[in-house]
């Protein structure tokens, strides 16, 4: 064969029996000609290949789900399990589990534990609850607004109770006005004192005592004794409030320690 060789006269390259032009052909004819065999790959492709699923938020994150109705098991005082799926009420936030709080006389009192206990009675009440989706929280819980079967709110009933605050921070102020007649009103949590949930978590979060607190406080609190149903107890034979808390929440005969149903066993104790 013979070998290509360039004259530099024409701008050519020249083989035998071949003409290979490079100058004189304008660009824009180049690109025409260019995006007119991409067009044609991309719609061979599409045409010899699995459907592509479309790409839109829905896809990425789910549909809203549908609202979640049964019997609540209470975890805090903002938390409950329906169905294994936990759900956070929304716009308010209760005291943590291992929270105290001081009553009117300075006495330190289980604050988070009361307050799971008031909810718990007051969801009993009237059952199944009903609970609609508003979004999800970091920890993949469900936070939705959630209703007894009577229709009662529960994120209200708890504000109004002196059980939970208003969380400004995702209620953008909605139980506010609930909240400033409960204080007034001296009820629950606006009895005696106490740190705001956000900020006693903010303060545990590394498992540290919040500032001017001695190491220990807290542990100090838990119990180490085991409870037995059995035999029955009234209160005067009880010497705990941690003790008649267990009882209302783990026996049968338990809630007739706390005979004005306001989640609080035994108030001489607690």
């Amino acid at each position: 064969m013979g070998k290509s060789r360039y004259n530099g006269r024409t701008d050519q390259w020249r083989k035998p029996g071949r003409v290979r032009q490079l100058a004189g052909v304008p660009k824009r004819l180049v690109f025409v000609a260019l995006a007119a065999m991409a067009a044609y790959g991309t719609q061979f492709v599409v045409q010899h290949s699995d459907p592509v699923p479309e790409l839109n938020v829905s896809n990425w994150i789910g549909s809203k789900p549908a609202p979640i109705a049964g019997i609540a098991s209470v975890i805090d005082g903002d938390t409950i399990e329906i169905h294994g799926q936990r759900i956070r009420f929304n716009g308010i936030d209760a005291p943590e589990s291992r929270q105290y709080c001081n009553d009117a006389k300075g006495s330190e009192y289980p604050c988070g534990r009361r307050a799971a206990n008031a909810l718990d009675t007051f969801l009993a009440a009237s059952k199944p609850v009903r609970c609609s989706f508003v979004t999800w929280d970091r920890y993949g819980r469900f936070v939705g607004d959630c209703r007894r079967a009577d229709g009662s709110g529960v994120a209200s009933w708890m504000v109004e109770h002196g059980q939970a605050l208003d969380w400004p921070r995702y209620s953008h102020g909605a139980y506010a006005e609930q909240q400033a007649k409960t204080e007034a009103a001296k009820v629950g949590l606006w009895v005696g004192t106490f740190q705001a949930p956000w900020e006693w978590r903010a303060a545990h979060a590394d498992g540290a005592a919040p500032s001017g607190q001695p190491l220990g406080i807290i542990g100090s609190r838990q119990v180490a004794q085991s409870y037995s149903c059995e035999p029955r107890r009234t209160c005067s034979q009880i010497s705990t409030c941690d003790e008649a808390q267990w009882y209302v929440g783990n026996c049968s005969w338990g809630r007739k320690l706390d005979r004005d149903a306001d989640g609080v066993a035994c108030e001489t104790l607690c």
